[in-house]
């Protein structure tokens, strides 16, 4: 079956950086296009960041551009988010989601797949 689990979340100051990788199992990762979304307490589930299934279009939401950077190897099967300048607000469990279309969306509702999540927490 379709797997996603995500890994590289933590505890760190205002300020640092973090890096979260999603590896995908069970199908075809290559073909299909890659999302990270975020959710925090009492809040919905919001767009992060998505990529399309070469890599060749990626798209943020305007609270993390500049800041983080979506990435893929479909060689190694995993989607990677460089988060830097990180701050309290982006404090949230963070999820990766795959889509099984070549090109991404910013609505979670059109994602096929999740991972489980990991959180990341900025302390000010």
């Amino acid at each position: 079956q379709v797997q996603l689990v995500e890994s590289g979340g933590g505890l760190v100051q205002a300020g640092a950086s973090l890096r979260l990788s999603c590896v995908a199992s069970g199908l075809t990762f290559s073909s299909y296009a890659m999302g990270w979304f975020r959710q925090a307490p009492g809040k919905e589930r919001e767009f992060v960041a998505a990529i399309s299934w070469s890599g060749g279009s990626t798209s943020y939401a305007d609270s993390v551009k500049g800041r983080f950077t979506i990435s893929r190897d479909n060689a190694k099967n995993t989607v990677y988010m460089q988060m830097n300048s990180l701050k309290p607000e982006d404090t949230a469990v963070y999820y990766c989601a795959l889509r099984r279309r070549y090109y991404s969306s910013p609505r979670p509702y059109e994602y096929d797949y999740w991972g489980q999540g990991t959180q990341v927490t900025v302390s000010s």
